[in-house]
């Protein structure tokens, strides 16, 4: 999922540390549950690369960005807005409403 850090207001962004989870100093980072963060061999600080995993034949990758430990449930990871946008397919998207379906983008890790 892509999610918003506590100075951040829709696009603009303010600064670069999140003092909701602790963050400091960058906005590349990848909050992930420790022990997922095990089973794909990752510490904490190390760094990655998300690619979609949409199965479109499209590549979509963000590279560069830390794990942080976070406590947030296993399977899932989030990245900051607007640097985690390139791995958002156009049409994925919520039916009724059209808007961007940015909290539910499978994605794959792995180490540069």
């Amino acid at each position: 999922m892509t999610i918003r850090s506590h100075d951040q207001f829709n696009t603009p962004i303010h600064g670069y540390n999140d003092r909701l989870r602790g963050n400091r100093g960058t906005r590349r980072v990848l909050l992930i549950n420790a022990g997922d963060a095990q089973k794909f061999a990752c510490a904490n600080g190390d760094e990655v690369d998300l690619t979609t995993a949409a199965g479109d034949g499209v590549l979509r990758t963000v590279k560069g960005l830390k794990i942080v430990h976070y406590d947030i449930p296993a399977g899932c990871c989030a990245g900051f807005f607007p640097e985690c946008n390139p791995l958002l397919p156009v049409w994925h998207h919520a039916t009724r409403s059209k808007v961007p379906a940015a909290k539910a983008i499978p994605v794959r890790i792995s180490k540069p």
